[in-house]
């Protein structure tokens, strides 16, 4: 198995030049993380705050015609802004692990397929101890399929801004100072924070943010690029929301296919966070990872000396 820290063998303290050279070199690379912060994070925060007012969006209802703009926007420009530091920094994406003829290969369908599995674990679970039921079926012929692409395209570019924006660069940057499991405990808390203004959050739902951060970390580390984690990030999304109609951090999303409820505690149902808020999500992810510890049992991420 390869070193976990990505950080290279330092020059020797004898030689001044070289230390300046390094001193120098990582200047530049915080310089450089920075700029890209603040293109991925705060740049597309402060058009979509000033554009809630005019174009009267409604943050706490999530629908297909709000989502879909709005998260093609930030999936672009997280994939834009990753691909000028590739750029400047003269690597390929690879490096960073993401791989871009891969982006909707076997691997990224795999995860879907555990994404969407895992979901539904904890919703079974719930049902067969009477917490969680299915009522109805909200949509009919056509809408079924028109509303689960549409959705699944929305979960696809949260997905990719998501694991860009804080599993791509990010973590690659920190971990070349860090040991890999360092950084994933940083961008993890990070992940789990900016959860926090969710609407009807809680926390239960914001430890499974923390938890899911680590296990999409260990995916990243043993497949060796994001698309697994993205699948498996979009599949969990688009069942929670779409598939099984249950509210998703604390956000109900309009076009689902069925309407459920889940009556009992919130610690056992997430309450309004919806079922990743559960307690048998924190046990179901954990069960997961060490899944995917036997699926993939080597490291392989990242796979050189930077």
């Amino acid at each position: 198995m390869p070193n976990e820290s990505v950080t290279s063998a330092g020059p020797s303290p004898e030689n001044p030049e070289s230390l300046q050279a390094l001193r120098a070199s990582r200047s530049k690379d915080r310089k450089r993380l920075w700029i890209w912060i603040l293109f991925v994070f705060f740049l597309p925060g402060a058009i979509l705050y000033a554009l809630r007012v005019p174009l009267k969006l409604d943050m706490s209802v999530i629908s297909v015609g709000m989502q879909l703009p709005i998260k093609v926007f930030m999936a672009l420009n997280a994939v834009l802004a990753t691909w000028i530091v590739s750029r400047v920094e003269k690597r390929p994406l690879n490096d960073y692990g993401i791989p871009p003829s891969q982006a909707l290969g076997p691997r990224f369908w795999e995860g879907a397929l555990w994404g969407f599995a895992m979901m539904s674990a904890i919703l079974y679970v719930l049902h067969i101890s009477g917490h969680f039921q299915i009522n109805s079926v909200a949509l009919h012929g056509g809408a079924i399929a028109g509303y689960a692409l549409a959705w699944g395209a929305v979960f696809y570019a949260v997905a990719i801004n998501e694991e860009f924006a804080f599993r791509g660069y990010l973590l690659f940057a920190i971990a070349k100072r860090r040991r890999f499991w360092r950084a994933a405990l940083l961008v993890s808390a990070i992940f789990a924070a900016v959860h926090l203004p969710n609407p009807g959050e809680n926390a239960f739902g914001i430890l499974q943010v923390f938890v899911v951060g680590m296990l999409f970390c260990l995916m990243i580390q043993r497949t060796g690029n994001l698309w697994f984690a993205v699948g498996f990030h979009a599949a969990w999304d688009w069942a929670e929301t779409f598939f099984y109609g249950t509210p998703d951090s604390g956000l109900l999303g309009v076009g689902r296919l069925l309407n459920t409820s889940a009556p009992g505690p919130n610690w056992l149902t997430g309450g309004s966070a919806g079922p990743e808020g559960s307690i048998l999500a924190l046990v179901v992810l954990l069960l997961c990872a060490l899944l995917v510890h036997r699926r993939f049992p080597k490291a392989i991420y990242p796979d050189q000396p930077v």
